[in-house]
């Protein structure tokens, strides 16, 4: 009897460890698989890209009187981990809030409008997880204001993200360019749209790529008609997203690629965005392959060409800041 009760308690108490040891198990297997999930996501892994023919410089005959300036309206903190594969999690990045002023005979022209006068009420609209810490210069508008000869005749975002058209809702009256991609996806009131959306009254003035290709994208749509600004479709990171290329009278040339990349790295490495940045995005990762491919044989074949990514501070370096001018 004594034996029978023994052996009774020798099988309860291997049972009553199993699901111990089944839980611990389990637990090592999450926990590796998380731990392979994340070194696959951000580990330094060169992007391939495809190899592209961009063909011959496309010809600009940009006006004397034709200039640049660019206005910083503040920054965002974020890890360097979480802007491109490879990044450090210690390192911080300042992302760059920043709207290029083009100055031309036919009318001003601003190329994104980094944060506006009303950025912190407009950031109450999005998901907390993209609301980072952030520093809050001067908005566009009133540094515009200090120059009253510099008179913003169209705004042109490098697509609908926040905080590329924050400052839309200070210049009430001046029209939004937008091609046929961005009316649907604002239209579409989709997750990007919240802010862009929130505002009254917007002036769109449709465009369309109505012009050839351009330094391997497929089509484009000349502003002035002098080949000094040129747009072409890059519909990776968002379906609206265009790169806008300027011509200065100098020779010089850039590259606005909007978020195409959010740092250099994305280029120079080349680098992609992490995959969970990726997928909470929704991007198109093939076509961001392809376009990243054509601004890397781009400026690679014609050193003329500066690409510059919306978000990187560095960037910037060689654009004189408003009020001064670059030609």
């Amino acid at each position: 009897m004594a034996l029978a009760i023994g052996s009774g308690n020798s099988f309860l108490l291997r049972m009553r460890r199993r699901p111990v040891r089944s839980a611990l198990i389990g637990l090592a297997i999450w926990f590796l698989a998380a731990l392979l999930w994340f070194a696959w996501t951000f580990a330094p892994i060169r992007l391939d890209v495809p190899k592209i023919d961009v063909g011959a410089l496309p010809p600009a005959t940009p006006p004397a009187a034709m200039s640049i300036s660019a206005l910083p309206t503040g920054t965002y903190q974020t890890p360097a981990a979480l802007a491109f594969r490879g990044g450090s999690w210690t390192e911080k990045r300042a992302f760059a809030a920043t709207g290029i002023l083009v100055r031309h005979p036919k009318g001003d022209l601003l190329i994104d409008t980094g944060f506006g006068r009303h950025v912190e009420r407009q950031l109450k609209l999005l998901p907390s997880l993209q609301q980072s810490p952030h520093h809050l210069g001067t908005p566009i508008v009133d540094q515009l204001a200090r120059m009253p000869s510099d008179t913003v005749t169209a705004i042109l975002p490098t697509h609908a993200h926040w905080d590329h058209i924050s400052g839309v809702d200070d210049f009430r009256g001046i029209p939004v360019l937008v091609n046929d991609a961005g009316q649907r996806f604002i239209g579409s009131h989709g997750e990007g749209t919240e802010v862009l959306n929130s505002f009254h009254g917007v002036i769109y003035r449709p465009y369309h790529f109505d012009g050839g290709s351009y330094l391997g994208f497929p089509s484009s749509h000349d502003v002035y008609g002098d080949g000094s600004v040129v747009i072409v479709p890059a519909p990776g990171h968002t379906p609206d997203s265009v790169i806008v290329f300027v011509n200065l009278p100098s020779g010089k040339r850039y590259a606005f690629i909007g978020d195409l990349v959010w740092q250099m790295e994305g280029l120079t490495r080349p680098a992609e965005k992490p995959w969970m940045m990726r997928f909470l995005i929704g991007e198109d990762r093939s076509e961001i392959r392809t376009a990243i491919a054509r601004i890397r044989a781009a400026t690679a074949l014609y050193p003329q060409i500066t690409a510059i990514p919306a978000h990187d501070t560095r960037a910037f370096a060689s654009i004189a800041i408003y009020p001064a001018s670059t030609r």
